[in-house]
């Protein structure tokens, strides 16, 4: 499939190599994250994928130290009694964490990026996650807060569509799709120049789900500012947009029909919460060229 950052022009990011930490909650190797690693090295980015053993959805932000594994990983991607930490002898930068989302991005951050980048990474992202749209409870929320409340900019990403999948499977077309617009959402970013986001901010994104003839390919995807969470009687305005001060929900965006509409959310990493409206203007302008 073509991919959307050629189909929009975007060759000029091909050239801003930035240094990221991937992660997410369903395992190392599942396809998503395989993908998405393949997309953003692809796009000229020097990227290191420091994830979860095995499926850790629904983790939140727990944290423990990794220990030697006493089954396989997933989809029998390392064999009992492997290490705590390790990695793919053909692909050094594919590396697990026999523990939760949060301690695998630090370890990414920590021990990773010095050995690979020199020093910290300029970016944390983590996703897409596997089916449903991102909570609070969600480890690859988790990830990515945790690595915004380190000082590392951060997106987490979800996609409505698709299941646990092995790396080793045919190539589902959801996870090209999201991997695309996942590449497209980060190369924005990165062009928006440093600072890529405030302090203690984080995006969220959330993708809808694919159908047969329609979001079928990753250009008839649109962007739409969002909010995390309902604002409630009193609650502080957002950003203007359209005229108005209330952004939409990322569920309420996910699920507006007919169109292929992805929620980008501005969110606190300490609360997982939503951002002031300062904060979202931000994100606003930086964001410009990609949001509807």
């Amino acid at each position: 499939m073509r991919s959307l950052l050629l189909a929009l022009g975007l060759l000029p990011f091909l050239t801003q190599a930035t240094n990221i930490v991937l992660s997410n909650d369903d395992g190392w190797a599942e396809i998503n994250i395989r993908v998405f690693y393949s997309m953003l090295t692809q796009a000229g980015n020097s990227v290191v994928l420091s994830a979860p053993a095995d499926n850790r959805s629904g983790t939140g932000s727990s944290d423990a130290p990794a220990t030697r594994l006493t089954k396989p990983c997933e989809f029998n991607s390392c064999p009992t009694g492997s290490p705590p930490q390790g990695f793919n002898a053909s692909s050094p930068r594919l590396n697990y964490v026999n523990s939760f989302p949060v301690t695998s991005m630090r370890y990414g951050i920590q021990t990773l990026s010095p050995k690979f980048f020199g020093g910290p990474p300029e970016l944390a992202v983590a996703g897409p996650n596997v089916g449903g749209l991102t909570t609070l409870i969600s480890g690859t929320v988790g990830a990515a807060t945790s690595a915004a409340q380190s000082g590392i900019p951060a997106i987490a990403f979800s996609g409505t569509s698709g299941s646990q999948t092995a790396w080793t499977a045919p190539t589902p077309p959801y996870a090209s799709i999201y991997a695309d617009l996942g590449t497209n959402v980060t190369q924005q970013l990165i062009a928006s120049g440093k600072p890529f986001l405030p302090p203690n901010t984080w995006l969220n994104v959330n993708f809808p789900a694919l159908g047969i003839s329609t979001c079928s390919s990753a250009k008839d995807f649109r962007f739409v500012l969002s909010r995390i969470n309902y604002a409630g009687v009193g609650a502080a305005p957002d950003v203007r947009r359209c005229g108005g001060t209330r952004l939409p929900t990322e569920r309420a965006v996910v699920a507006t029909k007919p169109g292929c509409w992805a929620s980008i959310s501005v969110g606190k990493a300490d609360t997982k919460g939503d951002a002031a409206a300062e904060v979202q203007a931000v994100v606003a302008g930086k964001l410009a060229g990609l949001l509807s």
